[in-house]
């Protein structure tokens, strides 16, 4: 996470859950493949892994899944 490129990403609205960030942003296709990525350990929520797909994300929070997103206001 250290040596990757942060990309901002804009919501209108907090909170956002997990899963939803995971698809807006296109890491996910759909719910199934959310599922399986958390299951995998794959996803980072403020530097933790985190298996929670309706875990509540607000604004400053970052998210590694491949990239890693910081969440800003709109």
């Amino acid at each position: 996470m250290k040596n990757e490129p942060i990309h901002s990403i804009g919501i209108s609205r907090f909170p956002i859950s997990l899963g939803q960030f995971l698809k807006l942003t296109g890491v996910a296709e759909s719910g199934a493949v959310v599922k399986e990525l958390l299951a995998a350990g794959k996803i980072l929520v403020n530097g933790e892994v985190s298996r929670q797909r309706g875990k509540k994300l607000q604004a400053g929070d970052t998210v590694a899944a491949g990239e890693v997103f910081r969440l800003e206001s709109k």
